[in-house]
């Protein structure tokens, strides 16, 4: 077991800080988009990453549709290798071609979203336990200084650098594995469910809460504790399951009170 010092912080100084956090990164923080590059081979799969992203930090939402022209100006690129970048994503499950409908973002339902993150929390576990197995010192080590820096955009209230960090260390985990299949099979899940696994930050309690996991995390892979991180992780994901129904839940209730009510039927048959 390691003599590093425990990475856990006084989080008490946070209770007085805002109530209300948003549940993802701010609109404004998304950066324009680069326009992409690449060879023949390469420019679909360029452009399929940058779209992918975008999914990912919310900029298009489920349900929402991707206009094809105006995503080929925004990116820079001709009409192909945006059909072919949208056929990448649906192979993938991010979105959904309909004929002469085009491409829209997949919206998962409740049954949908609880068996991703059962499979997403299975993954994670088994990574958990070969990483305390197989990872080197060195990767050990990488980890910890990101969960550093996660400790320090918490504290900063900077929820971009915090979801990024979040989404790196959850990488790191899974190739501390060192089981390309494993790997192969968590970036397919993951890809799905990525843009609802931060919902839980909507107040501070919730992202305190949500700190001091990955600071356990981060302890239990120091110390090469198989059990416990992989318990750490399953009772993590599932919080974040819970929370992400919470929000959609939530979302569908005030979209339907703010639907205008239908005019009574004529109809007196």
């Amino acid at each position: 077991m390691s003599s590093n010092p425990s990475l856990l912080p006084d989080l008490a100084g946070s209770a007085h800080a805002d109530s209300a956090l948003p549940d993802a990164p701010p609109q404004g923080a998304v950066s324009p988009a680069p326009r992409v590059a690449g060879n023949g081979r390469t420019l679909p799969g360029a452009v399929a990453g940058a779209l992918r992203e975008r999914i990912i930090q919310g900029e298009f939402p489920p349900g929402s549709r991707l206009n094809e022209r105006a995503l080929c100006d925004l990116l820079g690129v001709s009409r192909t290798p945006m059909r072919e970048a949208f056929r990448v994503l649906a192979a993938e499950g991010l979105v959904q071609i309909e004929p002469n409908r085009g491409a829209q973002v997949v919206a998962l339902s409740e049954a949908n979203i609880r068996e991703a993150f059962e499979v997403i929390g299975g993954l994670e576990a088994m990574s958990c336990r070969l990483a305390c197995e197989r990872a080197t010192d060195l990767e050990i080590a990488e980890i910890r200084a990101l969960t550093y820096e996660m400790m320090a955009s918490h504290a900063r209230h900077d929820l971009p650098t915090y979801f990024r960090t979040n989404r790196e260390i959850h990488e790191r985990i899974s190739l501390a594995s060192h089981n390309s299949l494993l790997k192969q099979l968590y970036d397919t899940q993951n890809a799905r469910i990525q843009n609802l696994r931060f919902v839980s930050n909507e107040n501070r309690q919730k992202w305190d809460l949500a700190m001091r996991e990955h600071i356990d995390m981060a302890e239990a892979l120091d110390a090469r504790d198989a059990d416990r991180l992989a318990g750490i992780m399953r009772q993590h994901l599932q919080r974040k399951c819970e929370a992400a129904l919470k929000s959609i839940n939530a979302d569908a209730s005030i979209n339907a009170n703010a639907a205008p009510k239908t005019a009574p039927s004529s109809d007196s048959g």
